[in-house]
């Protein structure tokens, strides 16, 4: 039993931190790690197994002061900060995008700060297996340390920054549903579309219209922005990308390049792995989705959808 909390290293205080709190709420507390180092700190767990409640405890308190001399600091008027009070200027479908792909003990958090009717609204949005796991989180919160809130506010705020503004055009569940699948990774999207185009055909279609996919990048996107986006690229992906696809839109993309990538690009030539062109081309969507979050443009009046006020 590790009993001596002078010789923990500090790869094995993060790692005893990560087991007490749990991966998902120490990641939101620990923040900036790579996955390097997110690995060392998962075969050091490995080593602190066994730990005396006391250590664990020292361990903790090390934590929480640490992080509590810089978040709870107060506003120039002594009024106390308020991390959540961002979620007040979010719609319910805002707030869906939000915490969708968040832990569980997150999503629960984040709801536990809502009034009692949006709350409800969100959370009978949720799957039921994600509603389940949501209610038995939010009855057991009392052991999450508050400095690991304050850190789950600041990295939702962050996040909401990002949204897409909603407040401006239809509310179709075409158009609801894409937001949605927009801030999933782009693996679980194209499951999800599978799955949809077998189960609602007509939702799909729907669906399609506002999603950024590679293909529809050719048919929405004038010149000008084509032109910035392949720049945003790199050239070996954007070669790789248009392995497949026709001849004009290759014979465009090359058209639109500065001269001196012109004589740089060099078609994929001869048989390549299929992951290899799809990893490629989930990268140029990528770069175009960053876009849009940048403001470069806005999708809805790409597609000349119709709005409401």
């Amino acid at each position: 039993m590790i009993s001596d909390y002078n010789r923990l290293s500090g790869l094995q205080k993060v790692a005893i931190l990560f087991s007490v709190l749990g991966e998902s709420l120490a990641l939101n507390l620990v923040n900036d790690l790579d996955k390097t180092e997110i690995r060392k700190i998962r075969a050091a767990m490995r080593g602190v197994n066994n730990v005396s409640f006391m250590v664990k405890k020292q361990v903790m308190e090390e934590f929480y002061f640490s992080f509590v001399s810089e978040k709870f600091v107060q506003e120039e008027n002594d009024e106390p900060k308020r991390p959540f009070d961002f979620l007040n200027e979010l719609t319910d479908e805002q707030l869906i995008a939000l915490v969708s792909s968040e832990d569980s003990r997150v999503v629960a958090i984040t709801l536990a700060q809502l009034e009692g009717e949006k709350r409800t609204k969100i959370l009978n949005r949720l799957d039921e297996a994600q509603k389940r796991e949501v209610l038995v989180s939010i009855g057991n919160l009392n052991d999450v340390p508050l400095e690991a809130v304050v850190q789950i506010a600041n990295k939702l705020n962050k996040k909401s920054k990002q949204l897409p503004k909603t407040v401006s055009f239809s509310r179709g569940g075409g158009k609801d549903l894409a937001e949605l699948l927009g801030e999933m990774p782009p693996e679980d999207e194209a499951i999800f579309m599978e799955n949809l185009e077998q189960e609602d055909p007509v939702l799909a279609e729907q669906v399609k219209k506002y999603r950024i996919t590679f293909e529809s990048i050719f048919e929405i996107f004038p010149d000008n922005l084509l032109r910035d986006l392949m720049n945003a690229v790199d050239l070996d992906a954007v070669s790789m990308a248009l392995k497949g696809m026709d001849q004009s839109i290759s014979d465009k993309v090359l058209g639109i390049l500065p001269k001196k990538k012109q004589a740089m690009f060099e078609p994929v030539e001869g048989a390549v792995p299929k992951r290899d062109v799809d990893n490629a081309r989930k990268t140029v969507v990528s770069a175009a989705k960053q876009m849009e979050k940048d403001g470069a443009f806005k999708l809805e009046d790409l597609l000349g959808g119709d709005t409401v006020e």
